[in-house]
């Protein structure tokens, strides 16, 4: 834990180092690179908020007792449903989920669920703002909503190899 917080303070001290050397260099595009930083930053700011609380929320209200009893062998739609949201709504590595899935997996979770579940983690709810704000609202609807399509085409084939 020490090695990660010893890089992350060298990250921000060869940031900051960065901005003061580019200052000397060219102070109009370096103000204007600091601006641009701080209103990404404050715009982000709520969301991000909204996320940790809705994910700690999640977390203390969800147990995988819970969760395993709409994703066995007969959880049809409602199975693939909450399998898609919960793609949505997790975050971290995905390797963090590898030991919790197996664990379900031994309780009865479905292959397909799983594989729905690791591909609908592709649309990043944090990242929606940013994503429409570069590419418009049209593309990353029309983006995200083949994603979720995918995944669940995803788990069906890995359902019908099984």
């Amino acid at each position: 834990m020490k090695k990660l917080e010893i890089k992350g303070l060298k990250f921000l001290y060869f940031m900051i180092f960065s901005y003061i050397v580019l200052f000397l260099i060219d102070s109009s595009n370096a103000l204007a690179s600091l601006n641009k930083f701080i209103n990404i930053t404050i715009t982000l700011l709520p969301i991000f908020a909204f996320i940790i609380i809705l994910t700690a929320l999640i977390n203390y209200f969800l147990k995988p007792k819970h969760i395993l009893k709409h994703f066995g062998e007969d959880s049809g739609k409602a199975g693939i449903f909450y399998s898609v949201i919960g793609g949505i709504l997790s975050h971290g590595p995905m390797y963090a989920w590898y030991g919790m899935l197996k664990d379900m997996r031994t309780h009865g979770l479905k292959d397909g669920l799983i594989v729905t579940f690791l591909y609908a983690r592709a649309v990043k709810l944090p990242l929606l703002p940013l994503m429409i704000a570069i590419f418009g609202i049209p593309y990353t609807i029309v983006l995200n909503f083949y994603i979720i399509v995918f995944a669940i085409l995803q788990g069906k084939i890995m359902d019908k190899l099984k």
